[in-house]
């Protein structure tokens, strides 16, 4: 098939839902598949600095990716996503769908302007929809009032969690197919004879609770000797975090920003991963990537992440606990035995359910349907 996704955040800065878009489409492509990307893209200069006060991935985009326009932050749900909202991508949109002719549209987060309201206005082809978001979804309301009379025109509502499923539908009641975030998946990884690190991955948005992590920190790094990889969070961001905190830096190290290769090797090196998000989160997208990496996790006793983790590969704390937090972090680096044992139990449970080739099939699968 042809396959046009439909993104309405920027490639040029980091987030789960791009993410899933790109992974995604290299699945299905490796499944046979013509697939591009339709999503925005910011690119260097004076001007993208003032819309952004964060660093991103300005350079060439890879192959398969349309730009539609330029993006602006907008504070949704708890985090700050970067919405293409510029009035020209609804044209750019139209003449890209006129011109590629798509068997089937995908749009990722459908509600979302302008992007996505576009395309699903225009296409003449099914069109597949993806909600990923979990929480109240204020911004639903109003979006529904205005543009939700063209949520009829999807063919097949995907979901990937419970959760998300729960908070689409209290909006736009249906059916939902639940088929979760995929991850890359390593071909080797032994959780055994690894740095003695601990990771964390996540934007600088206060949900994802880096303050809290920040907190524990000095009590883990003190009884623990180990050091803190930071990767996602903009350096410029995390100074001025500090500044505001005044932490103890010891043992810290701020990656930024990192490519993939990067992450992956961080997770495959490291210990254990902390991922201690606050609430608002559909799916543990990083949990998973660890796991997949053979790396057990400290995570917060949320939804989203319950719904990944299991008692075997993964420690659950309470929310905003900073101490829970540096006693679950302790204790897992305390045993080795007993933490090469989780991430063992990790990465099978990754290779069981969230593995990227599965997943592009059960996609696949829906595709053919709403084609048929």
């Amino acid at each position: 098939m042809k396959i046009g996704i439909v993104v309405p955040f920027s490639w040029s800065y980091w987030g789960g839902v791009v993410e899933h878009a790109e992974h995604q489409a290299a699945a299905l492509r490796r499944r046979g598949h013509e697939v591009k990307l339709l999503m925005g893209n910011d690119p260097p200069g004076k001007f993208t600095r003032f819309l952004h006060p964060r660093s991103g991935r300005h350079g060439p985009l890879p192959e398969g990716i349309i730009p539609v326009g330029r993006s602006v932050v907008v504070p949704a749900n708890g985090s700050l996503p970067n919405i293409v909202l510029s009035p020209r991508s609804i044209g750019r949109v139209k003449r890209i769908l006129d011109q590629e002719q798509f068997d089937v549209i995908h749009a990722h987060e459908p509600m979302t302007p302008a992007v996505c309201v576009a395309a699903i206005s225009y296409a003449r082809c099914p069109i597949v929809a993806t909600h990923h978001a979990h929480g109240e979804l204020g911004w639903m309301g109003p979006a529904l009032h205005f543009w939700g009379f063209l949520m009829e025109r999807i063919d097949a509502r995907i979901a990937v969690s419970p959760m998300a499923a729960e908070s689409a539908s209290r909006f736009l009641p249906g059916d939902y197919k639940v088929i979760p975030n995929g991850v890359l998946i390593p071909p080797d990884a032994d959780p055994a004879n690894r740095d003695h690190t601990v990771t964390f991955m996540g934007r600088h948005d206060a949900r994802k609770g880096l303050p809290i992590l920040l907190e524990a920190w000095p009590a883990i790094h003190k009884a623990t000797g180990a050091r803190l990889r930071l990767m996602g969070t903009d350096p410029l961001q995390y100074r001025l975090l500090h500044a505001r905190m005044h932490f103890d830096e010891s043992g810290i190290d701020v990656l930024g920003i990192v490519t993939n290769e990067v992450r992956t090797h961080e997770f495959s090196r490291a210990k254990v991963s902390v991922t201690p998000a606050l609430g608002g989160e559909s799916f543990g997208l990083v949990l998973a990537e660890a796991m997949a990496c053979a790396t057990p996790a400290v995570a917060s006793d949320i939804p989203g992440y319950a719904a990944v983790a299991t008692p075997e590969s993964t420690r659950l704390v309470t929310p905003s606990d900073p101490e829970a937090l540096a006693e679950a972090v302790i204790d897992v680096l305390s045993d080795e035995e007993r933490r090469v044992e989780m991430g063992r139990a990790a990465r099978a449970h990754a290779l069981a359910n969230y593995a990227w080739d599965d997943i592009a099939r059960r996609l696949e699968e829906t595709y053919l349907e709403v084609t048929a």
